[in-house]
């Protein structure tokens, strides 16, 4: 999937990412609420108007499990099984809302690295995510 130049490039990020998984995680998820509200019905858990602590609190499961991601790079399908499960079979998440996530994403890094975020360190995240949401959404089919 990834070359190892990617792969380097995608742990370089994510080493600049960890240690604020919450607030990047709630500035993703504000920013997809924001940009694309038909998004929001699928956290009914955050309320009509989340509050900080919410959007944090998920914000940050959501990039733990990219963490997850991160770390498991050699065997992606294993380490998301559960995730893909949940996603597919209880939440019912519609496909199509997972590369909505990944461009709203690409833009949280790109605001917050800003020039550490290189074009081809954005290349080789969407290659990552590209392939972390495939992964999500092979239980569909």
């Amino acid at each position: 999937m990834l070359s190892a130049q990617e792969r380097a490039q995608v742990a370089q990020v994510w080493d600049l990412i960890a240690g604020h998984e919450a607030a990047f995680g709630a500035e993703l998820l504000l920013r997809l609420f924001t940009v694309y509200p038909s998004t929001k019905t699928y956290f009914p858990h955050l309320g009509s108007c989340a509050d900080k602590a919410q959007l944090l609190s998920h914000g940050r499961r959501m990039l733990e499990a990219v963490g997850v991601a991160v770390q498991h790079l050699d065997n992606l399908r294993a380490a998301l099984r559960p995730l893909a499960d949940l996603h597919a079979q209880v939440l019912r998440v519609d496909p199509s809302n997972f590369p909505l996530l990944i461009q709203c994403f690409q833009v949280v890094l790109a605001s917050h690295l800003q020039d550490e975020f290189t074009v081809e360190m954005q290349a080789a995240w969407d290659k990552f995510l590209t392939g972390v949401a495939v992964v999500l959404t092979e239980k569909y089919r």
